[in-house]
């Protein structure tokens, strides 16, 4: 009998890149998100529903040999949403998941965790020390799925970096559209800190390895990111030269910059977040030596590779799409939209 995987978030760009990996692999998948899968096949099943609604959950569940909780909400949603969903969604997936005798559940949190740590690379043993309502309900999520792996259930706790891909957009679209626009982009002070990604292929890589491990080896929290990376301005001058303008990253002066986004997004007029505003300021990498050690896993791609081949398949959108009829303006509510820009759009005239 082929084992059933339900996967929460599965309408997402995660979710929906992992379906695709599963249903690949022959097995039977059970969709779980506010909309329809994306793709159709005869493997594929799904249910509409909030990941809150217990009772759903209850239903989604049953008979899975496994559950992989990809669900959450952007850091650009109220707080409220962003906790009742994070943290609430996670009680009632693993909730259900006890109830029904899932024997494993992949839960996909985030190294936000760990907020603006110093230690670089940062090892999973750091403390969780959030920063803001987001990272805050990420670690209280983490609570929730160590309160039942100690009752009995194989959770794989998987902290990865910033993933990209084939349908990311969020923040990342800003960049596409400058570039492909062929205008400079700018970057907080030199540019020269180191900012780890990850691919979205690699993640769901890791995911399956830690769905299929043994559960002496996967019952335990993994960091996750590229192993090949540089810095911010390297990464984004990639971008730039990519689209073939001749455009170059360009240096603002970071404290003054920093108050203005600051100002901005306290304000509502952008949506550029503190965590990251202040993330760009350092670097920020994770160990990722457990994971190999453990897991036996290693990433394929570069920051580079996985910021490429996302701009690759942001073009061939653009382009197919452009004789389309015009479809609503995003306010980028997930991660498969392009955010707002917001008064950053003004921006380009300096650039």
């Amino acid at each position: 009998m082929v084992e059933r995987i339900v996967v929460t978030g599965g309408a997402g760009m995660l979710g929906s890149t992992l379906i695709e990996r599963l249903l690949d692999d022959g097995r039977q998948v059970h969709c779980v998100d506010l909309r329809a899968p994306r793709t159709e096949h005869p493997n594929l099943t799904h249910t509409v529903s909030d990941v809150r609604d217990a009772v759903a959950m209850k239903r989604a569940t049953a008979d899975a040999a496994a559950v992989v909780h990809c669900a959450a909400a952007l850091p650009s949603y109220p707080a409220d949403t962003i906790r009742s969903v994070i943290v609430g969604g996670t009680e009632a997936v693993l909730t259900a998941a006890e109830a029904n005798a899932v024997p494993r559940v992949v839960h996909i949190s985030s190294t936000a965790v760990y907020g603006l740590p110093k230690t670089v690379p940062t090892p999973e043993e750091h403390p969780r020390e959030p920063v803001d309502t987001y990272s805050a309900a990420k670690a209280e999520a983490e609570e929730v799925a160590e309160r039942f792996r100690e009752r009995g259930t194989c959770v794989p706790i998987l902290r990865p970096k910033t993933f990209l891909g084939p349908g990311r957009m969020g923040l990342f679209a800003m960049l596409f559209e400058w570039a492909e626009e062929g205008r400079n982009f700018p970057v907080l002070g030199r540019g020269d800190v180191r900012i780890q990604m990850f691919d979205v292929a690699d993640l769901v890589d890791a995911v399956v390895t830690a769905m299929d491990a043994p559960a002496e080896r996967a019952d335990d929290t993994f960091n996750l990111g590229a192993t090949e990376f540089g810095t911010i301005r390297e990464d984004f001058q990639a971008v730039l030269d990519a689209a073939g303008h001749g455009k170059r990253v360009r240096s603002m002066p970071a404290r003054p910059a920093l108050a203005a986004l600051s100002l901005l997004q306290r304000s509502g007029l952008s949506p550029v977040y503190g965590r990251l505003l202040h993330k760009l300021l350092d670097d920020s990498f994770v160990s990722t030596d457990k994971a190999r050690d453990v897991l036996g896993f290693r990433p394929k791609h570069s920051n580079q590779d996985a910021i490429l081949r996302t701009f690759a398949w942001w073009r061939e959108q653009r382009h197919t799409t452009a004789g389309a009829r015009p479809a609503k303006r995003s306010e980028g509510v997930t991660s498969v939209e392009p955010w707002r820009q917001g008064a950053l759009s003004l921006a380009k005239v300096l650039f």
